[in-house]
């Protein structure tokens, strides 16, 4: 079975038998320790075996599964989640501007209110990149065109007896 199907079915009973809640949790834990030594080192580059790297950040070889799959949208060079065994070699290319984005995107405000971001992103490129976050999900409205109203394709007749029949 391959790691990332484990990490699934680990989450499925996780979540069935102590609930949501203590899963995010113990996760989210385990995600905060990852992601502080990361930004602290200021690498935006990790290789080494899923194994090695489970060790090295103290993390379950499964968990740090997990981990990749979170992180996974922020490489700029994404995995192959259901190819990655324990002993794979991987080389994690983090783009950091992407992983804040993402951050923000998850609402994980125990991850994107890191101090070690302060290293990493200034302040202003940090507002920026809320900015563009918080205008990604501003829905704009058009228009809409009145019946009775003189059709916009400059005809002079109503909207309703020009264009809305066509359309």
């Amino acid at each position: 079975m391959s790691l990332y199907k484990e990490w699934t079915d680990m989450v499925i009973d996780y979540v069935k038998t102590k609930g949501e809640a203590a899963f995010w949790k113990e996760y989210g834990s385990i995600e905060e320790n990852v992601y502080t030594q990361i930004l602290g080192e200021h690498s935006s580059v990790i290789e080494g075996t899923v194994k090695n790297l489970a060790e090295k950040f103290n993390t379950p070889v499964v968990f740090f599964m997990g981990f990749l799959d979170g992180i996974n949208d922020s490489l700029s060079d994404s995995l192959d989640l259901d190819k990655i065994e324990e002993s794979s070699n991987i080389s994690l290319k983090i783009d950091f501007e992407k992983l804040y984005f993402n951050m923000l995107e998850a609402k994980a405000d125990y991850l994107y209110n890191l101090p070690q971001w302060e290293a990493i992103l200034s302040k202003e490129k940090r507002k920026g990149i809320h900015k563009e976050w918080v205008s990604s999900k501003t829905v704009v409205r058009t228009n809409k065109i009145g019946r009775n109203e003189p059709c916009p394709c400059g005809s002079g007749k109503k909207y309703k007896n020009c264009c809305a029949k066509k359309a």
